[in-house]
């Protein structure tokens, strides 16, 4: 099953959006509406923000759903300092920050901010969550 993958840029970087990596926490529209808003299509909009304002909400999505490269820089932005850290959340997913590579179906995925892995078992998207421990409560 291919990934579905979008890109948005703003000409000086570009937002790159995996929506079945996506567990809806919402920082994205919470914190940055000008650029990310869910009742508009596109939903991204890469001019509604400064990029380095971009670059920070970017950086917060736990799910490694959103990343971004500069433009021009793709390979720079792409191969950052093999550092990870990983989080349990509470009744929720495995939160591993930093550049991931999962292999997959026999093909590797690669996660420049993160990813967040289901504990729950009930994911339609193994290994990723999708939120399914929303709707089927464990501990």
């Amino acid at each position: 099953m291919d990934q579905i993958v979008k890109e948005y840029t703003n000409g000086e970087v570009t937002i790159v959006w995996k929506p079945d990596l996506c567990i809806h926490i919402m920082h994205c529209w919470k914190e940055l509406p000008e650029v990310f808003n869910p009742q508009k299509r596109p939903w991204i909009n890469a001019q509604g923000a400064s990029t380095e304002g971009i670059i920070k909400q970017v950086k917060r999505c736990p799910s490694g759903a959103l990343s971004y490269y500069r433009n021009g820089k793709k390979d720079e932005d792409m191969e950052k300092e093999n550092q990870i850290a990983a989080e349990v959340i509470q009744n929720g997913p495995l939160l591993v920050s930093g550049p991931v590579c999962v292999k997959r179906n026999g093909n590797e995925e690669g996660h420049s901010n993160g990813v967040a892995f289901c504990r729950c078992g009930k994911s339609k998207n193994q290994p990723y969550c999708d939120g399914s421990h929303i709707k089927n409560p464990f501990e």
